[in-house]
């Protein structure tokens, strides 16, 4: 991995509701190279989303340091923090619900640029065309407004509106499960396109593990609040280390049907968070259990270069 972009450690979020303590996220670590693209996995639930949001302080973290180019983000001002804005960038997962109706796509892609006070009026909107040009639309679409877009144009129209700010570091939040399957391909290969040629660093947080392997370096795989592992793509595909990695991947369709597989369907769903199991918190849905998971809370551990597993069986590399 080159230089950390991004150090997280020990990122926890609390939350209370009804007058019990809900804890979202449990001492998440994790670094992001500069360049590199990672992704975030797992199930509705997992925290994935809570993550994130915390790394760009869009929901305040309750524990733990997020550091950002050796910046640490936890302790900025608002004012400080605002200025550190335009190097990180969020792409949010609903296209129709990002976009103001009210405003035309120039406002949209140049309302950032004018809260930094960053260049002239006619400047700004010099670079909202350059930016949509880079996500293939017409520049022409500044006077637009969004109802006049599909949900694929708009999905590209709020990553233009991340790479007007030339960001660095970019969250991108499950940007083309609200699409079309038909246009989600389309989408992918921009993103990837993007993140190559502009040399950007990526958070990919996503359900769908066709894709990650599609566009990441990198991932990582998250359940109700812990991550069970990270791995380098190519290595994670070609042999997951934890059994529920080995879950989600048995899931992913094959192309080639008359292909042997190991299936390992999950049963149930995942616990709430107000009730999290004992010990393992994939303990009740792992077919691999010991009687020692629901007493023991598992470390991250190195198991080899790169390669990370939370789980205390030793017989599954």
């Amino acid at each position: 991995m080159t230089e950390p972009l991004l150090s997280v450690r020990d990122l926890g979020k609390h939350y209370t509701s009804r007058g019990t303590n809900l804890t979202i996220l449990h001492g998440i670590s994790f670094d992001i190279g500069k360049g590199e693209a990672v992704g975030l996995v797992g199930e509705s639930g997992s925290g994935k989303t809570t993550i994130g949001r915390s790394v760009l302080r869009l929901v305040e973290p309750s524990a733990g340091s997020v550091r950002f180019d050796g910046t640490e983000l936890t302790t900025l001002s608002e004012s400080e923090m605002r200025r550190t804005r335009p190097r990180m960038q969020y792409i949010f997962q609903d296209p129709f619900a990002s976009l103001s109706p009210r405003m035309t796509i120039g406002e949209i892609l140049t309302e950032g640029l004018k809260i930094q006070g960053i260049a002239t009026s006619s400047e700004r909107m010099d670079r909202a065309r350059k930016a949509l040009e880079q996500v293939d639309l017409p520049p022409d679409a500044v006077s637009r407004y969004a109802h006049e877009f599909s949900g694929g144009q708009r999905q590209r129209i709020g990553i233009a509106r991340a790479l007007t700010l030339a960001p660095e570091f970019i969250v991108a939040d499950e940007p083309v499960s609200a699409l079309d399957v038909s246009i989600q391909a389309q989408v992918i290969n921009l993103l990837r396109d993007l993140q190559q040629n502009l040399g950007l660093t990526m958070l990919f947080i996503s359900h769908d593990l066709a894709v990650v392997e599609y566009i990441c370096d990198r991932v990582i795989v998250l359940y109700l609040g812990r991550i069970m592992e990270i791995a380098p793509s190519a290595e994670l595909y070609a042999k997951p280390l934890h059994p529920y990695a080995r879950a989600l991947l048995s899931a992913i369709p094959s192309p080639d049907p008359d292909a042997p597989r190991e299936s390992q369907i999950l049963k149930g769903d995942i616990p709430s968070v107000a009730n999290p199991p004992s010990g393992c918190v994939f303990r009740t849905r792992c077919p691999l259990a010991l009687p020692a998971c629901a007493q023991i809370v598992p470390d991250l551990r190195e198991m080899a270069p790169g390669r990370f597993k939370a789980c205390i069986r030793d017989d599954l590399d």
